[in-house]
């Protein structure tokens, strides 16, 4: 069971490195790598990350223990990459490594093009209040551009694109009776003007000590048809007898300092430098992540590939 990871140096990169792989020296340690050098690491690292992913890697249908919260029940045609596998695998693609982070889940089949990012958060019930009244839409997608913004000295010294949240695919919407929330963003290359960006579908699963967190990536020419399987993944999720949302104890559990608005324009604004990874790195310069038959059994390149379009990428 291994993990066959052919992919080519994206175009610019790859033409900067046959260009000076001849004259190429060992920099001083004080010296920012090349541009070639920089792609070059880049690559490699995100082979090995994946090459790791692939002896941890369980296949559905299979129950994921989720710390002492809760479980998934991983659907048969579904791929569950655990914590320290994912954050590697993430951070090869320009993104953040998150300690909240659980895992990631990604489909074999063939027509469905996302990955999905599950996480915990153990702060405290949070109360759902500020649902109740109108949010202003608005002032939300303001911090949430700002938080983005903020993250983006991290991704240039990398050697990564920095990003945008240009407007809501899907305004924010809580069903108090489910304790679920749901709200999606576009994010685009802040300085491309031709790329068409990607999509976030966040739903969140609140319980009694904090909230599971699922992250859908994917274009936003398909998130209309994918954004479903964030809800089917989220409804696979239970947590255990005493953790449940209805299970909180008024006066002695521990609550949250801040509400619903905050799982949108300001906790979620910290880590939206998640969505480099596909929003934009893999979508546009990742050809090929292919697994092989007996590894994961599907091709990761249906993930990733998006046929050239003008100006931009597919």
């Amino acid at each position: 069971m291994s993990l066959v990871l052919p992919l080519r140096a994206f175009a610019i990169a790859l033409t900067l490195a046959l260009a000076g792989t001849a004259a190429a020296q060992t920099p001083p340690a004080t010296t920012a790598p090349s541009p070639a050098d920089q792609a070059a690491a880049n690559e490699a690292e995100q082979k090995a990350a994946w090459e790791a992913a692939d002896k941890v890697a369980q296949h559905g249908p299979a129950t994921i223990a989720l710390i002492d919260q809760g479980s998934l029940a991983l659907p048969e045609g579904y791929v569950f990459i655990p914590k320290d596998e994912s954050n590697r695998i993430r951070r090869a693609w320009g993104g953040f490594t998150d300690p909240e982070l659980i895992g990631m889940v990604i489909s074999d089949k063939p027509d469905e093009e996302w990955y999905a990012l599950l996480e915990y958060t153990k702060e405290g019930y949070i109360r759902d209040d500020d649902a109740k009244t109108n949010w202003n839409a608005d002032e939300l997608l303001s911090n949430l551009k700002d938080g983005t913004e903020s993250g983006n000295e991290d991704r240039i010294a990398r050697g990564f694109p920095p990003l945008a949240v240009t407007g809501w695919i899907e305004v924010p919407q809580y069903d108090a009776a489910t304790h679920r929330l749901v709200w999606s963003a576009k994010v685009v290359e802040k300085n491309n003007p031709a790329d068409e960006g990607s999509a976030n579908y966040k739903t969140y699963a609140l319980g009694r000590d904090g909230y599971f967190g699922l992250n859908l990536v994917t274009s936003t020419a398909t998130i209309d048809s994918e954004k479903k399987f964030a809800r089917e993944l989220l409804n696979d999720i239970s947590y255990v007898p005493g953790k449940r949302y209805a299970d909180f104890t008024e006066g002695t559990d521990r609550v949250a300092e801040y509400g619903l608005a905050a799982l949108v324009a300001g906790v979620a604004a910290k880590k939206l430098g998640l969505i480099a990874i596909i929003g934009a790195f893999v979508l546009k310069f990742a050809k090929v992540i292919l697994i092989a038959v007996g590894g994961f059994g599907v091709t990761l390149a249906k993930l990733f590939r998006r046929k050239p379009r003008d100006g931009g990428v597919a």
